[in-house]
């Protein structure tokens, strides 16, 4: 193996690494540094801190972030089926219908639970 045959994947790293880099470097260069009071202070979810870092989260947090994992995969797999839907035939078709089958039926009971309520 020569290096000619490495040429692309080194520069494609370069490349990476220079667009990811430089606009970093750029702004922490010529950005403005006029920190105040509140550029400086703890910033969370449009609302000042009001206890420590430590306290108890409503379980409705995990619940909504879990809820959005499971219908983003669920998108996910869309996408290839989708694309190979020919090559893969009725057996692949009846196949995701049961996986969706599965999903829909448990997003009707997470419905039903009032777990997309929020209050």
């Amino acid at each position: 193996m020569s290096l000619e045959q490495y040429l692309p994947v080194i520069l494609f790293i370069l490349v990476g690494a220079v667009v990811g880099i430089a606009p970093q470097l750029l702004g922490f260069l010529l950005g403005p540094r006029r920190p105040d009071e509140a550029k400086n202070s703890p910033y969370e979810c449009g609302f000042e801190a009001f206890e420590n870092a430590r306290m108890k989260f409503d379980v409705r947090y995990y619940l909504v972030a879990i809820l959005f994992i499971l219908f983003d995969l669920e998108i996910a797999f869309l996408f290839p089926w989708a694309v190979s839907l020919r090559e893969v035939g009725p057996a692949g078709f009846w196949a995701m219908m049961v996986f969706l089958g599965i999903l829909v039926v448990g997003f009707a009971y997470e419905w039903k639970k009032g777990a997309l309520d929020w209050e």
